[in-house]
């Protein structure tokens, strides 16, 4: 089965300031590596807009209705510190979070073998009821969610490798026990969250961070040695991959070594648990990744292994 990839032109209307490294060019350097003739056998759909109800899945409403409202017509308006939104924000977020739950749809019946979502502003940092480091709605919380609302999966796995710790996932499925929450990430770094001692009221939070320099090589023994035990023993029906690339060695925002083969690494051996438990159902929604050829090249590595290539 191909490998579905979901994008949408809305997801360059979401602008920041000037400087910024949240900003469009980011999916525009993705959208270029993909262009090549390797990724000729990809399903390429455009996102649909999610309903708010759907947002509300991993969001209170009176918090969903509150990012309607602060929507600017023009200009740009603050949320917190780094995270703003533009006029053409609200349509982004919207999208975002219908991409992901169009990759679950296609994913959990079959239409599909995984998906990737490639669009912007990430989500992982966005909590239940704050808006916080570029993020608005969690898009990877919305499509557990969705999952088990409209699939009946019963356990949902999300496995997040951004440099920086998915505090508002965390926040989200603390006391959770239907969905596992792993983590690797730098520590300490924004937003100062992610240690190995947060665990959730049901043990279901894993967290698995790495010092400032780590490589590869420590990158792929947290996961073998923490992350990749817990989510086969998990036995999810779906695996959710927060995928950040701002890992990567050319990345400013953080001080992690990775390369674009550590990303297609990880990205194996998910797929591999996934075939073991639950018939290769898995779904990726982009997340941080700040250098463009960098991301560039870690998305490309990581389509190319969803690909089966």
């Amino acid at each position: 089965m191909p490998t579905l990839l979901l994008s949408h032109p809305a997801t360059l209307d979401h602008l920041t300031p000037a400087g910024h490294p949240e900003r469009p060019d980011r999916i525009r350097a993705i959208e270029r590596v993909l262009t090549n003739e390797a990724f000729s056998g990809l399903i390429r759909e455009q996102a649909p807009r999610a309903p708010l109800e759907t947002v509300a899945l991993a969001h209170p409403m009176a918090y969903v209705e509150a990012i309607v409202a602060a929507s600017p017509r023009d200009g740009l308006v603050r949320i917190d510190a780094d995270t703003t939104m533009s006029p053409g924000t609200l349509e982004a977020v919207l999208r975002g979070v219908g991409a992901a739950v169009q990759a679950v749809d296609e994913v959990m019946t079959g239409k599909v073998r995984n998906a990737f979502s490639a669009m912007r502003p990430p989500g992982h940092h966005a909590e239940r009821t704050t808006a916080m480091g570029f993020c608005l709605f969690n898009n990877a919380a919305v499509a557990a969610r969705h999952a088990q609302t409209a699939h009946g999966a019963e356990r949902v796995a999300i496995v997040d490798w951004d440099v920086h710790h998915g505090n508002g996932t965390q926040d989200i499925f603390w006391s959770d026990p239907s969905v596992l929450y792993a983590s690797t990430h730098q520590m300490p770094l924004y937003p100062g969250t992610g240690a190995a001692s947060e665990r959730g009221e049901h043990d279901t939070i894993v967290n698995a961070p790495l010092r400032p320099g780590a490589g590869g090589e420590q990158f792929r023994a947290a996961f073998e040695s923490v992350l990749l035990p817990r989510v086969e023993a998990f036995g999810p029906d779906l695996i959710v991959i927060s995928a950040g690339f701002d890992a990567h060695w050319r990345d400013l925002l953080a001080n992690l070594q990775l390369k674009e083969d550590d990303f297609a690494w990880a990205t194996r051996r998910l797929m591999e648990i996934a075939e073991r438990r639950c018939g290769g159902r898995v779904i990726s929604v982009l997340e941080g990744g700040y250098d463009l050829d960098g991301l560039a090249h870690s998305a490309a590595a990581h389509v190319r292994t969803l690909m089966g290539n």
